[in-house]
């Protein structure tokens, strides 16, 4: 009759545990891919809700200078009015002078009121992207707090072959996989996340 040879109780729990780190540093990796993207969408958001302040306080600094030029216009044309109306001692070439003078302020004037009028949409459209941005960089950094917490759990878990910390740093992953979604889609919004 043949002998077999039963494996080494030992041997069996130490492959088992080699098993289990190279799972787990295999889903580790895998937490340092969605790590590196949730770092990415928080820069990113940042970087557009920064270049959207510049651009919408760009866009109203263009449309106060329409408002003063309106209001320049509409001065000098009120003078000019003022200066023509009777008992004016304006008369001839000189009160054609002043009455064209007073028509082409009173045309800037328009000009710059139709002006301002496509500024300011441009304006508040860029504080709208701002302020989605500004929304969506705090689902980031938790994303990536959470992230970087569940692959130091996760590194414990191989050291001290603990499943329980593996599951632990899972459900981390977890989150902040959801919170780095979230960050790029909005698909929800954590009240205690924003002022408003």
């Amino acid at each position: 009759m043949a002998e077999v040879e039963l494996p080494n109780p030992e041997e069996l729990e130490e492959r088992r545990d080699k098993a289990f780190s190279r799972r787990v540093a295999l889903v580790t990796a895998i937490y340092a891919v969605v790590l590196a993207i949730a770092s990415l969408g928080g820069n990113n958001a940042m970087k557009e809700m920064l270049i959207a302040q510049q651009e919408a306080s760009n866009q109203w600094a263009y449309y106060q200078s329409k408002v003063i030029r309106e209001h320049l216009n509409r001065g000098n044309k009120v003078m000019l009015e003022t200066q023509l109306a009777d008992p004016s001692a304006l008369k001839g070439a000189e009160r054609e002078k002043f009455e064209a003078l007073a028509k082409k302020f009173g045309d800037e004037e328009k000009r710059m009121v139709v002006d301002k009028k496509e500024i300011e949409p441009k304006a508040r459209a860029f504080e709208a992207e701002r302020d989605r941005n500004q929304t969506k960089d705090p689902y980031f950094d938790y994303a990536e707090v959470l992230l970087q917490i569940s692959i130091v759990c996760a590194s414990v878990s191989i050291l001290s072959t603990s499943r329980p910390m593996f599951w632990f740093s899972s459900i981390l992953a977890i989150l902040g996989a959801l919170s780095t979604m979230n960050g790029f889609l909005l698909f929800f919004r954590l009240p205690f996340l924003h002022g408003h």
